[in-house]
Protein backbone atom coordinates (compact mmCIF):
# COMPACT_ATOMS: atom_id res chain seq x y z
CA UNK A 1 0.00 0.00 0.00
CA UNK A 2 1.10 3.51 -0.32
CA UNK A 3 1.86 4.78 3.07
CA UNK A 4 0.39 8.86 2.26
CA UNK A 5 -2.77 7.27 2.22
CA UNK A 6 -2.33 7.47 6.34
CA UNK A 7 -2.19 10.94 5.97
CA UNK A 8 -4.80 12.26 3.60
CA UNK A 9 -6.79 12.71 6.36
CA UNK A 10 -9.22 9.90 5.92
CA UNK A 11 -7.56 7.98 9.07
CA UNK A 12 -8.25 9.81 11.92
CA UNK A 13 -7.40 9.43 16.06
CA UNK A 14 -10.92 8.09 16.60
CA UNK A 15 -10.49 5.15 14.26
CA UNK A 16 -7.38 4.46 16.63
CA UNK A 17 -9.51 4.25 19.88
CA UNK A 18 -12.50 2.21 18.22
CA UNK A 19 -10.47 -0.31 16.64
CA UNK A 20 -7.76 -0.71 19.48
CA UNK A 21 -10.83 -1.17 21.87
CA UNK A 22 -12.22 -3.70 19.13
CA UNK A 23 -9.26 -5.82 19.54
CA UNK A 24 -9.10 -5.60 23.15
CA UNK A 25 -12.75 -6.38 23.90
CA UNK A 26 -12.93 -8.91 20.78
CA UNK A 27 -16.81 -7.88 19.96
CA UNK A 28 -18.55 -5.39 18.03
CA UNK A 29 -20.90 -5.51 20.93
CA UNK A 30 -17.91 -5.38 23.73
CA UNK A 31 -16.29 -2.12 22.55
CA UNK A 32 -19.38 -0.13 22.15
CA UNK A 33 -20.52 -0.80 25.48
CA UNK A 34 -16.79 0.30 26.73
CA UNK A 35 -16.80 3.56 24.58
CA UNK A 36 -20.68 4.12 24.92
CA UNK A 37 -21.18 4.20 21.01
CA UNK A 38 -23.85 2.05 18.86
CA UNK A 39 -22.13 -1.33 17.18
CA UNK A 40 -23.04 0.46 13.88
CA UNK A 41 -20.09 3.28 14.42
CA UNK A 42 -17.63 0.35 15.12
CA UNK A 43 -18.79 -1.57 12.20
CA UNK A 44 -18.11 1.94 10.07
CA UNK A 45 -14.87 2.86 11.70
CA UNK A 46 -13.58 -0.77 10.93
CA UNK A 47 -14.42 -0.15 7.28
CA UNK A 48 -12.96 3.24 7.06
CA UNK A 49 -9.61 2.26 8.50
CA UNK A 50 -9.88 -1.07 6.12
CA UNK A 51 -10.67 1.39 2.88
CA UNK A 52 -7.43 3.45 3.94
CA UNK A 53 -5.15 0.66 4.69
CA UNK A 54 -6.66 -1.41 1.64
CA UNK A 55 -6.27 -4.94 3.50
CA UNK A 56 -8.77 -6.82 6.23
CA UNK A 57 -7.87 -5.97 9.66
CA UNK A 58 -10.22 -8.45 11.50
CA UNK A 59 -11.68 -11.57 10.97
CA UNK A 60 -15.42 -12.36 12.01
CA UNK A 61 -15.82 -15.50 14.27
CA UNK A 62 -19.11 -16.86 15.47
CA UNK A 63 -18.73 -14.88 18.91
CA UNK A 64 -16.77 -11.99 18.18
CA UNK A 65 -14.04 -10.59 16.11
CA UNK A 66 -9.79 -11.62 16.09
CA UNK A 67 -7.52 -9.43 14.39
CA UNK A 68 -5.65 -10.42 11.07
CA UNK A 69 -2.28 -10.54 10.55
CA UNK A 70 -2.30 -7.08 8.94
CA UNK A 71 -4.58 -5.97 11.81
CA UNK A 72 -1.94 -7.14 14.48
CA UNK A 73 0.58 -5.11 12.98
CA UNK A 74 -1.40 -1.69 12.76
CA UNK A 75 -3.17 -2.09 16.22
CA UNK A 76 0.85 -2.45 17.79
CA UNK A 77 1.26 1.24 15.70
CA UNK A 78 -2.26 2.48 16.88
CA UNK A 79 -1.20 1.49 20.57
CA UNK A 80 2.32 3.23 20.08
CA UNK A 81 0.56 6.71 18.65
CA UNK A 82 -2.06 6.70 21.31
CA UNK A 83 0.13 5.63 24.25
CA UNK A 84 2.27 9.37 22.87
CA UNK A 85 -0.71 11.34 22.72
CA UNK A 86 -1.46 10.34 26.36
CA UNK A 87 1.95 10.74 27.84
CA UNK A 88 2.49 14.05 25.72
CA UNK A 89 -1.09 15.01 27.79
CA UNK A 90 0.78 14.17 31.15
CA UNK A 91 3.64 15.78 30.15
CA UNK A 92 1.60 19.20 29.40
CA UNK A 93 -0.73 18.66 32.66
CA UNK A 94 2.42 18.27 34.65
CA UNK A 95 4.11 21.20 33.28
CA UNK A 96 1.10 23.23 34.41
CA UNK A 97 0.95 21.91 37.76
CA UNK A 98 4.91 21.87 38.99
CA UNK A 99 6.72 23.53 35.77
CA UNK A 100 8.58 20.53 35.05
CA UNK A 101 8.45 17.94 32.74
CA UNK A 102 8.19 14.30 34.47
CA UNK A 103 11.48 12.27 34.14
CA UNK A 104 9.31 8.42 33.73
CA UNK A 105 12.18 5.79 34.85
CA UNK A 106 11.74 2.06 35.01
CA UNK A 107 14.23 -0.17 37.12
CA UNK A 108 14.10 -3.42 38.09
CA UNK A 109 15.69 -5.13 41.16
CA UNK A 110 19.25 -4.23 40.96
CA UNK A 111 18.51 -0.39 39.93
CA UNK A 112 15.85 -0.08 42.97
CA UNK A 113 18.01 -0.82 45.71
CA UNK A 114 20.98 1.42 45.25
CA UNK A 115 22.36 2.53 42.11
CA UNK A 116 18.97 5.00 41.32
CA UNK A 117 17.70 5.73 45.17
CA UNK A 118 21.90 7.59 44.81
CA UNK A 119 21.44 9.10 41.78
CA UNK A 120 17.70 10.72 42.37
CA UNK A 121 19.18 11.97 46.11
CA UNK A 122 21.87 13.89 44.53
CA UNK A 123 19.52 14.95 41.56
CA UNK A 124 16.92 16.30 43.74
CA UNK A 125 19.75 18.30 45.82
CA UNK A 126 20.73 20.39 42.67
CA UNK A 127 17.36 20.34 40.95
CA UNK A 128 14.51 20.14 43.69
CA UNK A 129 11.68 20.72 41.03
CA UNK A 130 12.66 17.74 38.65
CA UNK A 131 10.20 15.57 38.67
CA UNK A 132 10.43 11.80 38.45
CA UNK A 133 8.19 9.01 38.50
CA UNK A 134 9.95 5.69 39.31
CA UNK A 135 8.27 2.36 37.39
CA UNK A 136 9.16 -1.01 39.31
CA UNK A 137 9.18 -4.41 37.18
CA UNK A 138 10.30 -7.04 35.59
CA UNK A 139 13.45 -6.81 32.69
CA UNK A 140 10.65 -8.22 29.56
CA UNK A 141 7.79 -5.46 31.26
CA UNK A 142 10.19 -2.63 31.50
CA UNK A 143 11.70 -3.68 27.77
CA UNK A 144 7.78 -3.83 26.36
CA UNK A 145 7.12 -0.08 28.35
CA UNK A 146 10.15 0.93 27.00
CA UNK A 147 9.12 0.38 23.45
CA UNK A 148 5.64 1.35 23.78
CA UNK A 149 6.87 5.30 25.11
CA UNK A 150 5.60 4.73 28.40
CA UNK A 151 8.93 4.94 30.14
CA UNK A 152 12.33 7.01 29.56
CA UNK A 153 14.88 5.01 30.55
CA UNK A 154 15.42 1.63 32.34
CA UNK A 155 18.22 1.84 34.99
CA UNK A 156 19.39 -1.82 36.31
CA UNK A 157 20.41 -4.85 35.53
CA UNK A 158 21.19 -5.15 31.44
CA UNK A 159 19.96 -7.26 29.26
CA UNK A 160 20.06 -6.55 25.96
CA UNK A 161 18.22 -9.66 24.42
CA UNK A 162 15.14 -8.55 26.21
CA UNK A 163 14.94 -4.81 24.11
CA UNK A 164 13.95 -4.86 20.46
CA UNK A 165 16.40 -2.85 17.94
CA UNK A 166 16.79 0.54 18.66
CA UNK A 167 17.44 0.45 22.23
CA UNK A 168 20.93 1.69 23.60
CA UNK A 169 22.86 0.34 26.53
CA UNK A 170 25.60 2.14 28.88
CA UNK A 171 27.07 -0.09 30.61
CA UNK A 172 28.02 1.06 34.20
CA UNK A 173 29.86 -1.49 36.41
CA UNK A 174 29.62 -5.53 36.95
CA UNK A 175 27.75 -6.39 40.10
CA UNK A 176 27.64 -10.19 41.01
CA UNK A 177 24.96 -12.01 42.12
CA UNK A 178 25.25 -13.54 45.44
CA UNK A 179 22.99 -16.02 47.93
CA UNK A 180 21.63 -13.56 50.43
CA UNK A 181 20.61 -14.60 54.01
CA UNK A 182 19.78 -13.11 57.36
CA UNK A 183 22.71 -13.07 59.59
CA UNK A 184 22.05 -15.99 61.93
CA UNK A 185 21.01 -18.39 58.99
CA UNK A 186 21.83 -21.92 59.93
CA UNK A 187 23.69 -22.25 56.40
CA UNK A 188 26.37 -19.77 57.40
CA UNK A 189 26.95 -21.49 60.97
CA UNK A 190 27.18 -24.55 59.49
CA UNK A 191 29.51 -23.14 56.57
CA UNK A 192 27.26 -24.84 54.15
CA UNK A 193 28.13 -23.43 51.13
CA UNK A 194 27.29 -25.36 47.72
CA UNK A 195 24.14 -25.16 46.13
CA UNK A 196 23.84 -28.86 46.55
CA UNK A 197 23.72 -27.96 50.77
CA UNK A 198 21.27 -25.45 49.95
CA UNK A 199 18.77 -27.30 48.50
CA UNK A 200 16.69 -27.87 51.37
CA UNK A 201 16.06 -24.71 52.30
CA UNK A 202 13.30 -22.37 50.72
CA UNK A 203 14.80 -20.15 47.57
CA UNK A 204 13.16 -17.01 46.85
CA UNK A 205 13.52 -16.70 42.96
CA UNK A 206 12.86 -14.06 40.58
CA UNK A 207 9.48 -15.13 38.71
CA UNK A 208 9.62 -16.58 34.78
CA UNK A 209 10.41 -14.84 32.18
CA UNK A 210 13.27 -13.37 33.59
CA UNK A 211 17.22 -14.04 32.16
CA UNK A 212 18.12 -14.31 35.95
CA UNK A 213 15.72 -17.00 36.43
CA UNK A 214 16.49 -18.86 33.42
CA UNK A 215 20.15 -18.62 34.53
CA UNK A 216 19.35 -19.97 37.40
CA UNK A 217 17.27 -22.91 36.07
CA UNK A 218 20.39 -23.56 33.83
CA UNK A 219 22.45 -23.74 36.86
CA UNK A 220 20.51 -25.80 38.89
CA UNK A 221 20.88 -28.35 35.78
CA UNK A 222 23.89 -28.17 35.32
CA UNK A 223 24.79 -29.03 38.97
CA UNK A 224 22.98 -32.26 38.27
CA UNK A 225 19.79 -31.31 40.08
CA UNK A 226 16.08 -30.58 40.23
CA UNK A 227 14.42 -27.42 41.41
CA UNK A 228 14.26 -26.32 44.75
CA UNK A 229 10.64 -27.70 46.07
CA UNK A 230 10.39 -24.78 48.35
CA UNK A 231 10.19 -22.01 46.34
CA UNK A 232 8.61 -18.42 46.40
CA UNK A 233 8.90 -16.33 43.58
CA UNK A 234 9.47 -12.97 43.98
CA UNK A 235 11.22 -9.81 42.39
CA UNK A 236 9.97 -6.98 45.19
CA UNK A 237 12.91 -5.64 47.75
CA UNK A 238 10.44 -5.39 50.71
CA UNK A 239 8.78 -8.22 50.22
CA UNK A 240 12.06 -9.91 49.88
CA UNK A 241 13.65 -8.89 53.01
CA UNK A 242 11.66 -9.29 55.09
CA UNK A 243 10.65 -12.85 54.39
CA UNK A 244 14.53 -13.16 54.46
CA UNK A 245 14.83 -11.95 57.87
CA UNK A 246 11.69 -13.62 59.49
CA UNK A 247 12.75 -17.41 58.04
CA UNK A 248 15.34 -19.55 56.66
CA UNK A 249 14.73 -18.76 53.35
CA UNK A 250 18.05 -17.81 50.76
CA UNK A 251 17.74 -15.12 48.16
CA UNK A 252 20.09 -14.74 44.59
CA UNK A 253 20.56 -11.37 44.98
CA UNK A 254 22.59 -8.84 43.33
CA UNK A 255 25.66 -8.18 46.03
CA UNK A 256 25.20 -4.63 47.04
CA UNK A 257 22.21 -5.41 48.40
CA UNK A 258 23.98 -8.22 51.11
CA UNK A 259 26.58 -6.33 51.60
CA UNK A 260 24.32 -3.04 52.47
CA UNK A 261 22.45 -4.49 54.82
CA UNK A 262 22.90 -4.97 58.78
CA UNK A 263 20.40 -7.43 59.06
CA UNK A 264 21.80 -9.37 55.86
CA UNK A 265 24.80 -11.60 54.86
CA UNK A 266 26.07 -13.06 52.04
CA UNK A 267 27.25 -16.90 51.42
CA UNK A 268 30.34 -17.70 49.26
CA UNK A 269 28.63 -19.92 46.93
CA UNK A 270 29.47 -19.27 43.61
CA UNK A 271 27.08 -18.54 40.67
CA UNK A 272 29.65 -17.23 38.02
CA UNK A 273 27.18 -17.88 35.24
CA UNK A 274 24.73 -15.40 36.55
CA UNK A 275 24.65 -12.04 34.27
CA UNK A 276 26.06 -9.15 36.35
CA UNK A 277 26.37 -6.09 34.04
CA UNK A 278 24.27 -3.16 35.61
CA UNK A 279 23.97 0.22 33.72
CA UNK A 280 20.82 2.43 31.35
CA UNK A 281 19.06 1.27 28.53
CA UNK A 282 16.84 4.01 26.60
CA UNK A 283 15.47 4.36 23.06
CA UNK A 284 17.71 5.17 20.29
CA UNK A 285 14.89 6.33 18.14
CA UNK A 286 13.40 9.00 20.69
CA UNK A 287 15.34 12.72 21.86
CA UNK A 288 15.23 12.13 25.22
CA UNK A 289 14.61 15.40 27.44
CA UNK A 290 17.15 17.80 29.29
CA UNK A 291 15.56 16.40 32.60
CA UNK A 292 16.30 12.80 31.51
CA UNK A 293 19.39 13.59 30.43
CA UNK A 294 19.94 15.72 34.21
CA UNK A 295 18.78 11.96 35.52
CA UNK A 296 21.61 10.06 33.21
CA UNK A 297 23.89 12.25 34.17
CA UNK A 298 23.27 11.73 38.10
CA UNK A 299 23.04 8.01 37.60
CA UNK A 300 26.57 7.84 35.77
CA UNK A 301 28.16 9.95 38.94
CA UNK A 302 26.55 7.90 41.24
CA UNK A 303 27.28 4.73 39.49
CA UNK A 304 31.23 5.77 39.64
CA UNK A 305 30.93 5.91 43.37
CA UNK A 306 29.51 2.49 43.59
CA UNK A 307 32.37 0.99 41.36
CA UNK A 308 34.63 2.52 43.25
CA UNK A 309 33.69 0.75 46.25
CA UNK A 310 31.77 -2.36 45.52
CA UNK A 311 33.31 -5.14 47.11
CA UNK A 312 35.51 -7.56 45.68
CA UNK A 313 33.55 -10.40 45.03
CA UNK A 314 35.30 -13.35 46.60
Amino acid sequence: MDSQRLFDGRLKIRHLVLLTTLADEGSMVGAAEVLRVTQPAITRAVREAEAVLEVSLFDRKPRGVLPTQFGEIFLESARTVLNNLRNAADHIDELQRVGARPVRVGTNLAGAYSLLPQALVALKKTQPNLSVSVIEGLPEELATSLARDEIDLVVGRLDPSGFRNGAHHIRLYDEPVRIVVRQDHPAVQRHEQSIEDLMDYPWILPGRPTQLRDELDELFSREGLGLPYNIIECSTILTLRSILIGTDAIAPLPMLIGAGDEQLTMLTTSLETVPRSIGITMPADRSLSASARSLIDSIVDAARVIARDLPLDE
